[in-house]
């Protein structure tokens, strides 16, 4: 298949053009590239640079599926831009599935975010689980992220039907290494401050829980969807995880692990003040399981083994480099963006 993936060049879609390639599959990536082509290197790749709020219905020509991973990532870039991110989060979303299904591309997944389920709760809660939330759980999301996410998943139910059948995947906390590396997202988090810092922070005492996946089983899970049988992806949301952790286990995975690197790097745990936000929610897999007999299997403990052997463990300043963090990076670029062009956007 030729498969266009919106966001190719970003943190999971790096790796999904590996996967696809593996698969048989060509990837034709639209994307700004904020971040550059250099995650793509050494990938045979078509590429398109475009935004998804001009979507070209052309670029859809001879193409068979579509991917949809483009938009701003994360809470903290949706909330520096809330315009920019319901732009691209919620309208462009909008955009790319009406082109979709004015050019007859039939499959189409979405990554959708966890972050829907995102449950606001008290320090006292967080002494009790969380109810675990399956794919009928009402939800009531909170955030720019979140709500621009659950408009994108209302318009692509709303256009489901017999010529058009998408697959939304409601992804967890993502982990793991990427050809696009990402320190801001909490394990990766945990393990660049383990390095640079040797100490980590529990906020809280990190009794918070989240679901967490592996950005290969992320990538995975859409290669999967693009070989399924319509009739069982049609109109459909999966939640997608490895499984549900306390931030404490995630820490405790982190600084063991470090412990047996040569030479062992001692990683201390410190107590913390909760933060005004805390986020405290569970979901559960069983559904992508049954129906499209997929589980992912990547393991916090097997990603953090797998990031340490292709990280720099005695280079400290490495992990400054703004490219790492989605809002570092954002704000640097329309910093310089402003000098340039007085009163003009990047976004």
């Amino acid at each position: 298949m030729r498969v266009l993936v919106t966001g190719g060049g970003g943190y999971i879609g790096a790796v999904l053009c590996r996967r696809l390639l593996d698969a048989g599959h060509q990837p034709v990536v639209v994307d700004r590239f904020f971040w550059g082509r250099k995650p793509l290197r050494g990938c045979e790749v078509e590429i398109i640079p475009g935004d998804v709020r001009d979507f070209n219905p052309g670029w859809l020509r001879a193409v068979d599926a579509v991917c949809h991973l483009a938009g701003l990532s994360n809470d903290p870039t949706a909330e520096y831009n809330t315009e920019a991110n319901w732009q691209m989060n919620a309208l462009g979303t909008e955009r790319v599935v009406a082109a979709c299904k004015a050019q007859g591309v039939e499959r189409f997944t979405f990554a959708s975010s966890a972050s829907i389920y995102d449950n606001e709760a008290s320090s006292h809660e967080l002494l009790r689980s969380p109810t675990m939330c399956d794919e009928t759980t009402v939800v009531a999301p909170r955030g720019a992220y979140s709500i621009s996410k659950k408009y994108a998943e209302d318009a692509i139910l709303r256009a489901a039907g017999p010529d058009f059948s998408p697959v939304i995947f409601r992804q967890g906390t993502v982990y793991g290494y990427s050809p696009r590396m990402r320190f801001d997202l909490v394990v990766n988090t945990f393990v660049k401050d383990a390095i640079v810092q040797k100490r980590l922070y529990l906020h809280g005492g990190g009794w918070m829980w989240r679901p967490l996946v592996d950005v290969e089983d992320v990538a995975a899970v859409h290669v999967t969807a693009l070989a399924a049988p319509l009739e069982l992806i049609r109109g459909q949301i999966f939640n997608v995880l490895e499984e549900n952790y306390q931030i404490r286990q995630l820490a405790m995975l982190v600084a063991g692990s470090l412990s047996l690197v040569e030479p062992p790097i001692r990683v201390d745990l410190e107590e913390a003040p909760l933060p005004k936000l805390v986020r405290n929610y569970r979901m559960s897999n069983a559904k992508l399981s049954t129906v499209l007999g997929f589980t992912p299997s990547r393991t916090v403990l097997e990603s953090i083994t797998g990031m340490l052997a292709k990280l720099p463990l005695d280079r400290i300043d490495d992990y400054g480099d703004p490219r790492y963090y989605n809002i570092r990076w954002m704000t640097l670029l329309e910093e310089f963006h402003l000098e340039q062009r007085p009163y003009a956007s990047i976004y």
